[in-house]
């Protein structure tokens, strides 16, 4: 039979190796860089271009009425922007051109408002 003493040395040497075995666990060493085969560039080119589209700047308000399901968006950037309303689990709203100063409102009826982005 087993005394508590022994018994509680056992539970915290192991939970020791636990905590050590964990924190090695989590701080593994970084992958090797590999360089990409010749050519990649030019074939990844066109879904790069997708991924450089983000989230509108600052310049561009949005005034949302969720409840409502309406969103009014005004170019106050001084230039030309063109940006689209995206809507989660629904269907995103057109790319529109602004000229400074415009506004335009629109609707959605599935989903809820998600961002505004450059398109």
């Amino acid at each position: 039979m087993m005394n508590t003493r022994t018994g509680t040395a056992r539970r915290r040497l192991a939970l020791t190796a636990a905590t050590a075995a964990l924190a090695g666990g989590l701080a593994l060493p970084a992958a090797p860089a590999v360089a990409a085969p010749a050519g990649t560039a030019e074939r990844m080119a066109p879904a790069a271009a997708v991924d450089t589209r983000g989230t509108a700047p600052a310049c561009v308000r949005r005034d949302v009425v969720k409840h409502r399901k309406k969103v009014t968006v005004t170019n106050t950037c001084g230039r030309t922007m063109h940006v689209k309303v995206v809507i989660k689990r629904g269907r995103d709203l057109p790319c529109l051109t602004y000229q400074h100063g415009e506004t335009w409102t629109g609707h959605w009826r599935i989903g809820s408002y998600g961002k505004v982005v450059t398109c």
